[in-house]
């Protein structure tokens, strides 16, 4: 095994155990609006496994290479752990606020400085590249399509319902910040 092969490993075990981590850390309380999810969580949950396994099959099973170089494994390696570890600071800058289940706190305020001034979705939007990363990692473009259409699915659902959530609570706030923002891909998307 060679030191790209290694580094594939530890990142995506990083993954799993960070978003296993998250899932059973972050959740809502007792004294939060939690009815708005509408098992997002759970397609979430879904999506993202599927994806990854059905990617790293299909790698294994089929020949359908994106480029005949391998300096797009680096670069897909390189999405994966920028993926994982800005994440981890996005989720970090929300602190209490940040759940893994569409929640809305008691005393909840929208963010909108840092990577939020760009877009209203940043987790959302790393947890994408990383799945783009394990995409180009696998060379392959059914492994491409596999590791990015579930998720990213899987998100746009999510995105929807917790927007209804956020433009109950806030009204025209966020409707005002939804007006300067994109949803995942800055000045994009």
């Amino acid at each position: 095994m060679n030191t790209l092969q290694i580094l594939f490993t530890v990142s995506m075990a990083a993954w799993f155990l960070s978003e296993f981590l998250y899932k059973n850390m972050l959740k809502s309380t007792k004294s939060d609006k939690k009815d708005k999810d509408k098992s997002t969580l759970n397609i979430l949950w879904l999506a993202i496994p599927f994806s990854i396994g059905a990617s790293i099959i299909l790698s294994y099973n089929t020949k359908l290479p994106i480029i005949k170089a391998d300096w797009i494994m680096y670069v897909g390696e390189l999405f994966i752990i920028l993926g994982i570890v800005l994440r981890f600071i996005i989720i970090r800058s929300l602190g209490k606020y940040f759940t893994v289940d569409v929640t809305i706190r008691e005393d909840h305020k929208i963010k909108k400085e840092g990577f939020y001034k760009y877009v209203r979705h940043p987790s959302y939007a790393l947890s994408l590249l990383t799945s783009l990363g394990l995409g180009l990692y696998l060379n392959n473009w059914w492994s491409l399509l596999f590791a990015f259409i579930p998720p990213f699915l899987a998100f746009a659902y999510r995105i929807k319902v917790e927007e209804l959530a956020l433009v109950e609570q806030f009204g025209d706030e966020y409707i005002e910040y939804r007006k300067n923002t994109k949803k995942i891909i800055p000045f994009i998307y």
